[in-house]
């Protein structure tokens, strides 16, 4: 794991920590602070599933780039590397 994704985990976290603290000082019934925990959970893990989703993308298309980079770069040594044998033999 980078330390880019140990930061934004640890913001996740401390972002949650600190919304259920803030839940459970507020002068709410029970029923009132689970449900609002509950939503306030569930949008978290929406946001986090957004999150990673953008990453995976952002991921898959470096790697189609790099791979489409690559494919060019061997095929232009192929092409130089028959150059060389043809101007040799």
């Amino acid at each position: 794991m980078t330390s880019t994704s140990k930061i934004i985990l640890g913001l996740l976290g401390a972002a949650a920590a600190g919304i259920a603290i803030g839940m459970l000082m507020a002068p709410d019934k029970g029923t009132e602070l689970r449900k609002k925990i509950g939503d306030t959970a569930t949008d978290l893990a929406s946001r986090v599933g957004d999150f990673i989703t953008t990453g995976k993308d952002k991921i898959t298309d470096v790697v189609n780039t790099v791979t489409k980079q690559t494919d060019g770069l061997v095929n232009d040594v192929s092409k130089r590397a028959d150059r060389v044998k043809e101007s040799v033999g």
